[in-house]
């Protein structure tokens, strides 16, 4: 059984995450400082509302260093929703610099005809290449709540669309990160979660 550590930076759903991180077979705990985390053998980052909000919150935590330190080691990590969209170089929503793992910024869903924004409720993802994590989950739906998304690049794993092709799953090494809630994407959620923890054992 892995040992998780679900990041507690004083926001994000984490109390779900972490009860199904449980159902899926982890061991795993709320992490509220770095040392804390530090002892697991996986780090799982939930995040939710503004980007903004969400870097004050790791930056007073102490966890931008843990974070970046955890990741260059190349130890498993998996961040959710607003924890996928924090590791890119910057969001345009309120001109906030992120961790800056991968390249690329974070932008708005254009304005389009018939186009509900924010993209809220079920939607499929597609595969870009075969990775673990995606096992008997590829073509699925997810559930997703999110107005900004990532710019495409060599990291995406797997994309979904809402008006255009964005990134649902980015990857490099060990560490993971997806723009959907697979706490709250039922029978296919728990498999991404079991992939993960199987990816790090």
């Amino acid at each position: 059984m892995s040992t998780v550590a679900v990041i507690d930076y004083g926001m994000g759903n984490l109390r779900s995450v972490s009860r199904a991180m449980v159902a899926a077979g982890a061991d795993a705990f709320l992490a509220a400082t770095p040392q804390a985390a530090e002892k697991a053998e996986a780090v799982v980052f939930p995040g939710q509302g503004a980007m903004a909000d969400c870097m004050g919150c790791i930056r007073r935590n102490d966890f931008e260093v843990f974070i970046k330190a955890w990741i260059a080691a190349d130890r498993p990590f998996l961040g959710v929703c607003m924890g996928l969209q924090v590791l890119f170089e910057r969001s345009e929503e309120a001109d906030v610099p992120g961790l800056g793992v991968f390249p690329g910024l974070v932008t708005r869903f254009p304005s389009q005809p018939g186009l509900r924004i924010p993209h809220m409720g079920w939607n499929a993802i597609t595969a870009v290449r075969d990775n673990p994590l995606l096992s008997g989950v590829n073509g699925q739906d997810f559930y997703f709540v999110h107005t900004y998304a990532a710019d495409d690049s060599d990291a995406t794993l797997a994309r979904c669309t809402h008006g255009q092709a964005f990134p649902a799953v980015v990857r490099s090494e060990n560490f993971y990160g997806v723009q959907f809630h697979p706490e709250r994407s039922g029978p296919q959620g728990s498999r991404l979660l079991a992939n993960f923890l199987g990816i790090t054992a």
